[in-house]
This record gives structure tokens, sequence and C-alpha cells, in this order.
């Protein structure tokens, strides 16, 4: 892998905002929501206010390094369209203190026969390049196949809004205008760089591709799997796993440790005594369901044990008890890797399901 022509000012900065993180859904959950057809009308008040606020996202792209040329083909040709404002307030994020769903009906939901199958053909499809990023990143092969899966069923349910008009109606609509305005200057950013407006296609939200990242998202770590200096994580799978494992490492994935597994849990253990104080910048409401942290070989005293039977060759592994009900197993204990996961959309359903449908492609 190396740095792309059309991603050149990439980091390797952790915590990158996906979909999921800022409350919107991915393909994965609800296939992407399209915006209906018909509902985009605005008065004209409303046009005069959201052409006056483009003026203002152009001075500051200005600032930002964009070009006027890049400006005056993108910004004159965008109009609010309410349906999409009307999208996002219909998918704001779930209240705090409101009840988790069954783990049970969610599992099934997202994980079957059917997807696990084409999860092991893409990985037999892509297993030479698949393999060389997993030596190269230490992030397994099939953990990026099944975020594939999971952000648009291996590449099948991408989205076809356009970004720069949903993002711009986003950000007018004010009510998360730090995200999406900055959303809306990375792909003006994006299209400066080169890369064609007609692949700017995705979900109401402004991910796309088949990682559905973010345009900010892509700036900072899109990857050029193939060696042709271009990071098309729309059409290319070798960029798009590649892209995919570069974001695992920068949420500070853990080469050679496991995701987590199922445990058994004895009745002496009390999950509710040990509830996790910890302090998280990201993910607060899917962390409060796990406890606190223990080693391996800590959780071995306690009396928990791998319903599989087998436990990590590593007794310093840390790792935190999730409880979920609705399932046959009690519980799983996760490690540092399933937060990597978790980073990636804050959701235990995700996680867990990335987490699971990644162990069937891989047996």
């Amino acid at each position: 892998m190396r740095t792309t022509r059309w991603a050149g000012r990439l980091t390797a900065a952790a915590g990158a905002t996906l979909l999921l993180a800022c409350g919107a859904p991915t393909a994965a959950q609800r296939e992407i929501v399209q915006p209906l057809p018909g509902a985009e009308r605005q008065s004209a008040p409303q046009s005069q206010g959201f052409t006056r606020y483009l003026d203002a996202v152009a001075a500051r792209a200005r600032r930002e390094g964009v070009s006027q040329r890049t400006l005056d083909s993108v910004l004159p040709g965008l109009s609010y369209d309410d349906s999409i404002a009307a999208l996002d307030r219909r998918f704001a994020p779930t209240p705090p203190g409101a009840a988790f769903p069954s783990f049970g009906p969610e599992m099934a939901r997202r994980i079957n026969a059917a997807k696990i199958q084409q999860g092991r053909n893409v990985y037999a499809a892509e297993a030479a390049r698949l393999v060389a990023i997993e030596q190269a990143t230490g992030v397994p092969a099939s953990i990026m196949v099944s975020i594939f899966g999971h952000e648009t069923n291996y590449g099948t349910i991408m989205g076809n809004t356009d970004l720069p008009r949903a993002l711009a109606t986003l950000a007018y609509e004010g009510r998360r205008r730090d995200l999406f305005e900055g959303e809306l200057i990375a792909v003006l950013k994006m299209i400066d760089m080169g890369v064609p407006r007609s692949v700017l296609k995705g979900s109401y939200a402004g991910a796309f591709g088949y990682p559905q990242f973010l345009p900010s998202v892509y700036l900072r770590l899109a990857k050029d799997g193939d060696g042709d200096g271009k990071a098309e994580i729309w059409s290319n799978r070798a960029d798009a796993f590649a892209s995919i494992a570069n974001y695992m490492v920068a949420a500070d994935w853990q080469r050679g440790v496991p995701w987590g597994f199922a445990v058994v849990v004895p009745a002496s253990v009390n999950p509710a005594a040990m509830t996790n104080r910890e302090k998280v910048r990201k993910c607060e409401r899917a962390v409060e369901r796990h406890s606190e942290w223990k080693t391996m070989r800590q959780w071995r005293a306690l009396g928990v044990y791998p319903s599989g039977g087998v436990w990590p060759a590593d007794d310093s592994i840390e790792a935190s008890l999730l409880i979920t009900p609705g399932l046959q197993v009690q519980g799983y204990l996760l490690t540092r890797n399933y937060r990597a996961i978790l980073d990636y959309n804050c959701s235990n359903y995700y996680a867990l399901s990335v987490g699971l449908l990644a162990d069937g492609v891989r047996n």
C-alpha cells in the first residue's frame, strides 16, 4: 500500500467519525436510505438563505485551499433538499437512557448463512491482496471482508445521492452544522484533488464507497491498495480493503489479538458489580454496557471460561465483559480490538456482528 495521488494529504489520525458515529444508519443496518422523489421543494426565502450560506462556505473553502474553479463548478448548481433534512431528523441518535434492543433479533438480521457464504466467496476471490494487507497492517482479512459486507452488502448497496448537495443541505439545516459543513468542505477538497464528481454518490448523510467513508475520513485514511496511485474506494476492492485496514490501524488495532469470544459466566460473577467507569471520547453509550477491564488470567480466576474451550495464549490480554440477552451464549469477552471495530460504528450490535461474521468467513 502507498499514499495516493488523490489522498496525498492523508494521515493515520485515529478516531475518524463514520456515518453511524454521527447518528445515521449505514447500508448494513437499514440499507442506504434515499430521499423521496418530488420532496425537494424550497421556498424563495429558503432558497435565498441557502445561497447566502453557500457564499459563506465558499469563503471558508478558499481559506482552506479549495480552488475558485472547483467552487464555481460545484456550489452554484446546488439546491436545498427538504427530504434529506427530513431523513436526518428521522434518524436522530438514540436518547440516553432508552432501552437497548435484544441481541437476538439484531444478530439474526445482520448475519445469516448466505451472508457468510458471500463473505467466503469474496475472501477466496481477493485472497492474495487481502493476505498482503493483513501482513502489512496486522488487521485480519476476515475483518476487512466483514466490514465490507456490513457497510454495503459486499459492494451491492452504496447509495446514489449526490454528496455535495446532501452535505450542503444538512449543513444549512443546522442541526449538526459543524459536522456537515466540515464534510462539505472535505468533498470540495476531494473534487479539487481530481476525484470525479460523478463518483461522489452515496448515502443521504454523506458516506460513500465500499467502506462508506465520510469525505473527511477519505482524506485522512483512504489508501491505494493496488499501486496505481489512486484510492478508488467506490470501485476498487483492493483500495477499499487497504482503506478499511488503515482505519482499523488508526483506531489502534493490535496485531495478533482476537476481537473477542463467547463465554460462559458462572452465577458467582455479578456483571453489574463490574461497571466500567472508563471515560471515553467516543461511543460512550455503547461502552457503558461493558464491564471493567480484566486480564484473561483474572477472568479465568473468576470462573469465566470460553464456550469454545480455548483461551488466548497470552494471559495478559485485557478484555471487558458484555452480557448479550437474546443470544444462546451468555456474553462475550471483548478485547481492545473490539473497540477498534466499535470506533467504525458506535453500536454493540454492529461491532459484535462484524466480529461474528468475520469468524464465519474465516472458519
